[in-house]
């Protein structure tokens, strides 16, 4: 599966892994796995997070400090597992604006920061994201990120995994209806779908999401996430939960 999107589509930007007060303790079999992880990282909206940063998207490790209640009530019920679909938005308020005239249910554009230590120094860390008040697609959380410091989240050493990871080359889903969840991701991502061996297939600028039909479900949910290797091959990505 290669992505043949439209040209204003959008791009897969990161998925989420919630990992909730368990981060720190859990950091270490990512590592074991050969994942270069970034340094823990403090938002300004009371989360934590570590990095698994790939050519043109990354994996987020998110929860916050253990023996700490979440400040953001979003986060607060997750579960442990593959929780989001961060697509890229490069205005997001732009995007709010396109998301409320097509009748989604969505927030004001919001600020989130984080610091971050850079060549020694103290950055920042900022982005703009859009937000819903009611999810899309029942089972699953999506929202928009905007970076206004990309260059301090892309950093060429964060890239280097032993494992030879290098990119996302596609998600998997699975739904009770899978050409309606097919179609509401395609609404959201500016793009088109296809079908392809039975799955909905949603092409976007670096990555490709696949929905199953799963008629005994009872929402969405992502199964799987392949990723790309530096020599060609594929690999599913592990993490023990």
């Amino acid at each position: 599966m290669t992505p043949h999107p439209a040209s204003s589509c959008l791009a897969f930007d990161h998925l989420v892994v919630m990992l909730r007060d368990e981060l720190e303790a859990r950091s270490p079999a990512f590592e074991a796995a050969g994942y270069r992880l970034s340094p823990p990282g403090y938002h300004n909206l009371g989360s934590m997070n570590r990095l698994i940063v790939l050519d043109s998207s990354y994996i987020e490790l998110l929860g916050w400090p253990q023996g700490t209640e979440p400040k953001r009530k979003e986060i607060a019920l997750q579960p442990l597992g593959l929780d989001a679909l961060v697509f890229r938005s490069a205005h997001a308020e732009a995007d709010q604006q396109r998301l409320a005239a097509a009748g989604f249910d969505v927030q004001p554009v919001s600020h989130l920061e984080r610091p971050l230590e850079v060549d020694g120094a103290t950055a920042m860390a900022r982005f703009r994201t859009v937000r819903f008040n009611t999810q899309p697609v029942d089972g699953l959380r999506v929202y928009y990120c905007e970076h206004l410091t990309p260059q301090h989240i892309w950093n060429e050493a964060l890239c280097e995994h032993p494992n030879g990871v290098r990119r996302l080359h596609h998600i998997a889903l699975s739904a009770p209806d899978a050409p309606a969840v097919a179609d509401i991701l395609a609404r959201l991502a500016n793009t088109r779908v296809t079908e392809e061996d039975g799955r909905q297939v949603i092409p976007l600028q670096n990555a490709v999401l696949t929905v199953r039909p799963a008629p005994g479900a009872a929402a969405a949910q992502i199964e799987r996430v392949v990723l790309g290797l530096a020599d060609g091959t594929l690999k599913d990505f592990e993490f023990a939960l």
